[in-house]
């Protein structure tokens, strides 16, 4: 009887000493950091691309394709220049 009480004394007070303890959560994370930047610096290229591509064709009124000649970029950087 005496055993019986001293053993279930003491599954007791594990049992406290584990409620007692912080339960950490490990965090598993689907996509890696370096992957996550690949992505971020990949959404940002498609979007200045697009930006270059949507800005020179409907608000500038050029042709779309024509935003990745060199003679284009070159008039533009003209035009910046120009007052300096």
């Amino acid at each position: 009887m005496e055993q019986n009480r001293v053993m279930r004394q003491q599954i007791e007070e594990e049992l406290n000493e584990v409620e007692t303890k912080p339960s950490r959560r490990i965090r598993v994370r689907l996509l890696p950091i370096w992957l996550r930047l690949l992505i971020v610096i990949g959404l940002i290229f498609i979007a200045a691309l697009s930006g270059a591509l949507l800005g020179y064709s409907v608000i500038g009124g050029g042709h779309a394709l024509d935003v990745f000649q060199k003679s284009t970029w070159t008039h533009i950087i003209d035009i910046v220049n120009k007052d300096a």
